[in-house]
């Protein structure tokens, strides 16, 4: 039996573009490249140019030909004095022809701008940098909210996207004023970072000694997979972890982590172990108590509710799950924060035999709970 067949309908043939014809077809853009250094604490560091106004990333415009990377390694040779490869992408934007915030009478095809990551610049290389007085008069490095102060609202938002980025393990890809698609957890709850006051007070792994009040009592609460909770008050947009102040109805320290925790994060814990304490000399946010402890604390969490309404402030926290890195990143305490989320780590593999995470991003627990 003979297979039926069908001719295809007679196709107009299409005109035929030149090399330069095609060319000129393409949609060319601008292309922008900076870079996120921070220092030891955290800070992000900026530079005041001399021909416009507001602080910026270091960074600038890619030459005919040039890639991102190479763009950027060159312009922080040429602004800072610094040799160095930048690594990995950490925020790209798409910026359009009829954006608001370009002048009217510019000329403007739209640009693409790349934020990669520069790393952490120790106290020499701080000491290194080198401007171009005709170009840059200043350099400052500030926290996330001072930093973005100075910057005009579209450079702070591709700066603050940039910072959560690394901070959460992610890139950010945004359009315009906008996130392409679902707003990361850290953005949506527009958190920042500053170095803490506590990063002063001495940590010591171990028992308290007899004689010192116990104020202040943290945990490191680990869910199964190894990462811990954090909790965002949205009055101050800064990410702490459970706990708070032992109150006179409290049995123990562990009794006030056991209900902060459930008051601030609706979590239900295990056995409660001590890591060790900050030494705080004057005790000046508990009234001036003079000489006191501030108590860390291990727990593995064993439930988790639905969000609810904390009801010593009446508002409802965030509740982010982050690596034990990640977490000593946000929190703000320089190298002690570090120290103590190892600890808490290997604590809590050693007790519970939680393992220590793989990389991930951070994310937010479901408002409606549940342990997963």
């Amino acid at each position: 039996m003979d297979t039926p067949t069908r001719n295809a309908p007679d196709v107009p043939e299409q005109p035929r573009m030149s090399q330069e014809q095609y060319a000129r077809s393409r949609h060319a853009v601008w292309l922008g490249t900076t870079a996120l250094f921070t220092d030891e604490l955290g800070r992000v560091l900026l530079v005041l140019p001399t021909y416009r106004r507001g602080w910026l990333l270091p960074g600038g415009g890619a030459e005919p030909g040039e890639s991102p990377d190479a763009a950027c390694r060159r312009e922080i040779h040429e602004e800072l004095g610094l040799s160095r490869t930048p690594g990995r992408l950490l925020a790209v934007r798409w910026l359009a022809p009829d954006h608001r915030d370009i002048p009217a009478d510019m000329p403007f095809p739209g640009e693409v701008q790349y934020v990669l990551d520069g790393g952490v610049l120790t106290a020499a290389d701080i000491e290194a940098l080198r401007l171009p007085p005709d170009e840059l008069s200043a350099f400052a490095f500030l926290d996330s909210r001072a930093a973005a102060e100075r910057m005009t609202p579209m450079d702070a938002q591709l700066m603050l996207a940039a910072l959560r980025a690394r901070l959460a393990g992610t890139t950010a890809h945004l359009v315009g004023d906008r996130h392409a698609g679902t707003v990361p957890p850290l953005d949506r709850h527009q958190l920042h970072t500053r170095p803490r006051s506590g990063r002063h007070c001495p940590w010591h792994p171990g028992r308290v000694p007899d004689g010192y009040p116990i104020p202040q009592a943290w945990g490191w609460l680990f869910v199964p997979d190894g990462r811990v909770v954090l909790v965002v008050d949205p009055a101050k947009a800064l990410a702490t972890l459970p706990g708070g102040t032992v109150e006179p109805t409290d049995a123990s320290p562990e009794a006030a982590l056991v209900r902060e925790a459930e008051e601030e994060a609706q979590l239900t814990l295990g056995e409660v172990e001590r890591l060790g304490w900050v030494y705080d000399a004057v005790g000046a946010v508990y009234g001036g108590i003079g000489e006191c402890a501030r108590l860390r604390l291990a727990a593995p969490v064993t439930a988790i509710g639905p969000s609810a309404i904390d009801p010593a402030t009446g508002r409802r926290f965030a509740r982010l799950l982050a690596t034990p890195e990640q977490a000593a990143a946000l929190l703000g305490w320089g190298d002690q924060g570090y120290h103590q989320a190892e600890l808490a780590a290997r604590t809590a593999h050693m007790r519970w035999g939680i393992p220590h995470p793989a990389p991930s991003p951070i994310t937010e627990l479901p408002a409606t709970g549940d342990l997963q």
